[in-house]
């Protein structure tokens, strides 16, 4: 008894808590952020993406997939740029929706929504700051990923906050981007160059140069030279309690002759980069100079990396790591000589030329014929199967993450939308059950893009796990009991029931199969058997993997 007084207790107090934090967050929260949204306007490479992989697939002589049905579509649109599936509220109102490009209105409904920017600003953040423990006081990762959400939601262009996130000065608090900076400090405030230096360049540049930290790399032209001038850019960056700033440069100096050489003698290292140095300002801050190295106009490092994540984190695998390139999101190439025969240098390009608009460019690239492209296949040749593959001529499997799985599962368990508009306790109690189920069936890592495996654990918290319990009981508040009230018969039910987790309907067999199940169970009561039906799909393969 008394544990379950305690239980009872804490919950209390999560409640409070909760209700404090949504209602104090800062001024980027998803209702703030419905004002002053700028409309996306289509990359003119919408077209020239087609048209790169229609003559890559006749030259290559790959039959490619269908093109997927709409409600697929939609699926895939919903899990990319919200983190969850549509509800069956969203669906009836699309498939009311019969004009012919409703398709891309409704990605730029999507993009629009405030539900893009926040779950886009935290696998950004992710990239940013990486995934693992913070010190807390001079690391507010709600500050930062609000901030990141409000420079999507109003498409700031994307060169200028990230010339921000390495250039500023002043309080995590109050300057919500330092806390990039910050994010490499230890527990005592001791900034560490060496992660500063990895995470920008493997965010911003798309280059992996780690392994020159302590030598040259044994395999890229980057020499242990070239790492140690990147870094010095950093080295008179300090924590105070007034915030981030940056100190003289004796102290610089003083700092960087902590730098061992290979062969192991100390030596002082001065700010310097490893390539295009006439881009490089000679007066001014360190940071600053380095801020405006990495996004200066003519940097296509910087383009072509921004422009393969994003693709990355809409088909959930870069572009970079199929065929033509087949490496990782950041180990990319030097920019080729002509972007006639290289679309990652035309989208680049054209992300240039839209004034660094990342909804432009997510809205080139999800109307393109690649992202619509049907997952399925029914050719019999392995090898034929395996090149559609490798060159996007079928859009590819990918399992969801741990955040797209809460989201799933969330809205699995509520027939209306649920996003900044649900009713604020909705809102409080998903917030306290995806916090505990991510946690539980993590990890989350600051490799947005790499691939990761089911495991045993994850099955069995999805099929009894507390949260799966408290959405599918049959109550008067969630679906299983709605559900069952509102369908005239059980083909509605089952019906409902695979558009809310699925979002498609069942097939003649599928359907057959579970009327069945439902009419041969009398001793069951509708609720139940309901419960039952969507503890089912929930369950299933195809519900935990993005197609």
């Amino acid at each position: 008894m008394w544990r379950q007084h305690l239980r009872n207790l804490a919950s209390g107090v999560a409640l409070v808590v909760g209700v404090i934090y949504l209602v104090t967050s800062s001024a980027s929260s998803p209702e703030k952020l419905q004002a002053n949204a700028r409309r996306a306007q289509p990359l003119p490479a919408t077209s020239p993406i087609d048209r790169f992989f229609e003559q890559t697939w006749a030259r290559e002589k790959i039959a490619t997939a269908k093109l997927a049905d709409d409600l697929t579509i939609l699926r895939r649109l919903s899990l990319s740029l919200h983190g969850t599936i549509p509800s069956l509220e969203e669906i009836r109102t699309f498939e009311a929706d019969t004009a012919p490009d409703r398709l891309t209105r409704w990605t730029q409904r999507m993009l629009d929504d405030p539900r893009f920017s926040v779950y886009f600003a935290e696998r950004l953040a992710k990239v940013y700051a990486g995934a693992d423990d913070k010190p807390f006081l001079v690391f507010r990762e709600d500050r930062f990923q609000n901030w990141i959400a409000e420079q999507l939601h109003n498409d700031r262009p994307y060169d200028q906050w990230v010339n921000e996130l390495i250039s500023q000065t002043g309080l995590w608090t109050g300057k919500p981007s330092v806390n990039f900076i910050t994010a490499a400090a230890n527990d005592s405030g001791i900034v560490d160059v060496n992660e500063l230096t990895s995470r920008t360049t493997r965010a911003f540049l798309g280059q992996r140069i780690d392994c020159a930290q302590c030598h040259d790399h044994p395999f890229a032209a980057w020499k242990q030279t070239d790492y140690q001038g990147l870094a010095a850019f950093y080295g008179d960056c300090h924590l105070s309690v007034f915030g981030v700033y940056d100190g003289e440069p004796t102290r610089r100096e003083q700092r960087m002759m902590e730098m061992s050489s290979q062969d192991g003698e100390k030596h002082t290292t001065t700010p310097a980069v490893p390539f295009d140095p006439e881009r490089l300002a000679s007066n001014g801050p360190d940071r600053t100079r380095l801020a405006d190295w990495i996004t200066h106009p003519t940097n296509k490092r910087f383009h072509r990396a921004t422009v393969n994540r994003v693709w990355g984190l809409l088909f959930g695998i870069a572009y970079s790591e199929l065929e033509p390139l087949k490496v990782a999101v950041d180990d990319l190439p030097d920019p080729p000589a002509s972007p006639d025969d290289d679309l990652l240098e035309q989208l680049a390009d054209n992300f240039r030329q839209n004034d660094y608009r990342l909804k432009s460019l997510i809205l080139a690239i999800t109307t393109s014929k690649a992202y619509r492209l049907s997952s399925e296949t029914t050719l019999e040749d392995d090898e034929q199967i395996d090149r559609q593959g490798d060159w996007w001529a079928r859009f590819p499997l990918s399992r969801l993450r741990p955040e797209q799985v809460i989201g799933a599962m969330a809205q699995s368990g509520s027939l209306s939308t649920i996003d900044q508009n649900s009713h604020l306790v909705a809102r409080l109690i998903r917030l306290i059950r995806e916090r505990d189920f991510v946690r539980q069936y993590g990890p989350i890592t600051d490799e947005e893009l790499a691939p990761h495996g089911a495991t045993i654990p994850q099955a069995l918290l999805r099929m009894n796990g507390q949260m799966t319990s408290e959405l599918l009981e049959a109550n008067p508040f969630n679906a299983s009991a709605r559900l069952t009230q509102l369908s005239p018969d059980n083909e509605t039910l089952i019906e409902t029931a695979f558009l809310m987790t699925l979002t498609r309907r069942p097939t003649p067999r599928e359907q057959t199969w579970f009327n069945e199940s439902l009419t041969h169970n009398p001793e069951l009561k509708k609720e139940q058997l309901c419960q039952d039906l969507l503890w089912t799909l929930i369950n299933s393969e195809e519900f935990n993997w993005n197609h």
